[in-house]
């Protein structure tokens, strides 16, 4: 069940009017809790287990680390938390990594091994870190422990952002749970922009982009430099309108039923370094590795040096966190020698002396980063081949390289140029540019469209057409449901 197919939209609509109907907070959460579950049961109710499992384990260390003050047993216990959540990530995500692995450096001995043709269960990644984020802030007493088990296993099903994101924190959600949050026309009408205009996103620029990027990424050899250039420029729309469309729907079902998620997405294309990027791109990932991870490496606190080392050690992890495969891993490493680069940079920052050598180095610094945001691109999207069992992980990197040799050589220079790519690329563009200033004050964004005003309703009607006219009965997934 995805957000832009016919049966969630009937499944959200019964869950609205029950809610509509149902003034008790306690039988609101539990009915919530029960089409959490369905939701998740709709693609493999076997799952549901793992669900249960992660629930039952973290609320019962956060219960026990209430009852406890000796480091010795806290440690433990997080222990715990952390051996049981990642074991199951480890084992569904990247047992079959490791062992494909192995078996590229057995081979020339003339050993081989098997894949357990494993199946990696919807949502896990982002489920995990949730739950590990709770169990985290408990144990360094940033946050108090859950005390109704219904409310927890809510926090970890909640249905809008439990197979994609954006990560909630127990912090921001819990707290909301307490009281019966108000279903009002404001909070409908603003949920429901939020969620059209993410569905937009997502059914009329993303899945047409896919079509192209489908079809050029796998044949690379065949295609010149400035044609894979294009593509990936396409691509890098539709992984951020997919993407950002998910997490769109997400926040605005959750304002509908009288919940609220933080923003994921803050227009990334506009980021003038590689710490801009991630302050604006999938900002709950960057943020919870920044807490549970960089921080906890020492950060900056401990030299230069280390403060490098810990970078390269995040991204790379955050690049297996996105894939089981080395090409995903050179991605991260791309963005962590970028990030590296960017802190050394702020050392020996370039003064501007007046306007325009301002705007000359803003401009520069933007097109240095879109150059390495696309190189990057281009290692993800090969990728997705090896994860989705299309072609192994060397046949993935050598396609890649591929495409990175054609592009920076110009082979062939440019022979086809799809029209599809060139007006989603001109969408993103346009929405990213209305957000700068002075256009930005303004405030004439579809995102922002007023209730009550003319143009408001109309324009989003309009989007509505769109999505009828151009959605197909073919099944697209969203991206990072394979993540």
């Amino acid at each position: 069940m995805i957000f832009s197919s016919l049966i969630f939209l009937i499944f959200f609509a019964t869950v609205m009017a029950a809610l509509f109907l149902i003034r008790n907070n306690r039988v609101r959460k539990i009915l919530l809790l029960a089409a959490s579950y369905y939701f998740y049961a709709y693609w493999d109710w076997r799952f549901c287990g793992l669900l249960l499992f992660s629930t039952f384990v973290d609320f019962g260390v956060g219960q026990w680390l209430k009852r406890t003050d000796t480091p010795r047993w806290r440690k433990a216990l997080l222990a715990v938390s952390l051996i049981c959540n990642l074991g199951l990530l480890g084992y569904f995500k990247y047992c079959n990594f490791f062992i494909e692995s192995m078996q590229e450096i057995l081979s020339p001995l003339g050993l081989h091994s098997h894949t357990l043709h494993i199946i990696l269960p919807v949502g896990i990644s982002f489920y995990t870190f949730q739950t590990l984020s709770y169990t985290i802030d408990v144990y360094r007493r940033q946050l108090k422990p859950c005390n109704d088990l219904f409310d927890f296993a809510l926090f970890v099903a909640f249905f809008p952002q439990l197979v994609a994101g954006p990560i909630v924190r127990a912090s921001t959600f819990l707290p909301q749970l307490e009281k019966l949050c108000p279903l009002t026309w404001p909070r409908f009408y603003e949920g429901s922009r939020q969620f059209i205009y993410g569905m937009f996103k997502k059914v009329v620029i993303a899945d047409r982009l896919a079509m192209i990027v489908d079809y050029v990424y796998p044949n690379m050899e065949v295609f010149d430099g400035g044609t894979i250039w294009i593509t990936t420029m396409a691509y890098a729309c539709q992984i951020y309108c997919d993407f950002s469309g998910y997490s769109d729907m997400a926040i605005g079902c959750a304002k509908v039923m009288g919940y609220d998620f933080d923003r994921n997405f803050n227009h990334p294309y506009l980021a003038r370094s590689a710490q801009d990027f991630w302050r604006r791109w999938h900002i709950s990932l960057s943020s919870w590795l920044r807490d549970y991870l960089y921080i906890p490496l020492g950060g900056s606190r401990k030299g230069p040096v280390r403060t490098y080392i810990n970078l390269a050690v995040v991204m790379l992890l955050g690049g297996l966190w996105h894939g089981a495969s080395w090409v995903f891993v050179i991605w991260g490493a791309i963005h962590g020698v970028a990030l590296a680069l960017n802190r050394l940079q702020q050392k020996f920052r370039f003064q501007p002396r007046n306007d325009i050598e301002e705007k000359l180095w803003g401009l520069v610094s933007w097109g240095t980063t879109m150059l390495i945001v696309l190189v990057a691109w281009v290692f993800f999207r090969c990728g997705s081949l090896s994860i989705m069992g299309e072609y192994t992980t060397s046949q993935s990197m050598a396609i890649a390289w591929t495409g990175i040799t054609r592009m920076f050589t110009m082979a062939e220079g440019v022979s086809w140029i799809s029209p599809i790519a060139l007006v989603g690329i001109a969408f993103v563009a346009g929405t990213h540019l209305l957000h700068l200033p002075p256009l930005a004050a303004t405030g004439r964004h579809l995102e922002y469209l007023p209730a009550y005003s003319w143009h408001g309703p109309i324009i989003l009607w309009l989007l509505v057409g769109l999505i009828l006219t151009f959605s197909t009965q073919e099944f697209t997934p969203f991206i990072y449901f394979q993540f």
